[in-house]
């Protein structure tokens, strides 16, 4: 079945990204959200994007144009009835998105695939709330989407071979590069990401270095364009307090606790650059300080 009409659930950060990529790659999609006003404010996040990456000369005034009219928002879930592929990118909470998949699932066609943005919940669960879980599957974007190359392609135990594949096409004419892993909690990156953030904090709370020094240690040590700490600050602290308790939920394993230290800075309201404060003062954004922390 070849994909041509995609919806996309949810207007946000990630929503209104992927919702702009397709759109560029010449795809017609419908984005859904609750308001008006939240479709809206997400279109605005899209048009000023575009508006960027034409001064950058990315992209051509028609080609901006062109996009922009691929794109209609919508609050009613009937108006995704006709899509080929659904792509959710709403709240991570388990419960909520089995609700969705479940009401989806009741207006759809039986060929209409179910993708979820998921980075960290079960594909399997959110399937098992449908009738097709054979075409279900994760696709996990990167934030910024019309920027980063990496998707995550998630395969459950049910998903349908021939469903993955026209997937892997799908993200391929997006320009995108694909890495396949199975339904496993964090996937690869925060897999591999998510015990390295951490110990980052508790390197901090056991005094082996300062917040500035961990981050140059990992910058010009390893490379890293961003330090370990800054980088938390940038994915929001509550955010990677979240994932982590999801994944030590999943695995038992120390490497996915979250550390003492962030689990405070969470409760405080400190989620890093968005909120203002985090292991950083982004007071003045153009400079921000170490936080000092007690």
């Amino acid at each position: 079945m070849a994909i041509e009409k995609i919806g996309v659930v949810g207007c946000g950060l990630m929503g209104s990204g992927i919702a702009q990529t397709a759109a560029q790659f010449g795809y017609s999609v419908v984005v859904r959200e609750v308001t008006p006003e939240l479709w809206q404010k997400g279109f605005q996040n899209i048009e000023r994007s575009l508006a960027r990456m034409q001064q950058k000369g990315t992209l051509t005034s028609a080609q901006v144009d062109e996009t922009c009219r691929r794109l209609r928002g919508t609050t009613d879930l009937h108006e995704l009835s006709s899509c080929d592929l659904l792509i959710e990118a709403i709240t991570e909470q388990m419960a909520v998105k089995k609700g969705l998949f479940g009401a989806l699932d009741a207006i759809c066609g039986p060929k209409t695939i179910f993708a979820s943005n998921t980075s960290s919940l079960s594909i399997t669960e959110m399937a098992a709330a449908t009738r097709r879980p054979e075409r279900v599957v994760g696709l996990h974007f990167f934030n910024p989407v019309p920027i980063m190359k990496l998707v995550e392609l998630i395969r459950t135990i049910m998903t349908d071979a021939a469903v993955f594949e026209e997937i892997a096409t799908f993200a391929a004419r997006l320009g995108k590069v694909a890495v396949r892993t199975s339904d496993r909690t964090g996937f690869v990156v925060n897999r591999l990401l998510v015990p390295y953030l951490l110990d980052a904090v508790r390197a901090l709370e056991e005094g082996v270095a300062s917040v500035a020094d961990l981050d140059q240690a990992m910058k010009l040590g390893c490379g890293h364009p961003m330090g370990p700490l800054t980088l938390l600050d940038f994915v929001g602290l509550d955010t990677t307090y979240y994932i982590a308790n999801i994944m030590y939920d999943e695995f038992k394993e120390r490497r996915f606790a979250p550390p003492p230290l962030l689990k405070r800075m969470v409760m405080a309201g400190w989620n890093g650059r968005k909120s203002g404060r985090g292991f950083y003062d982004y007071s003045d954004p153009d400079h921000p300080k170490p936080t000092m922390l007690a």
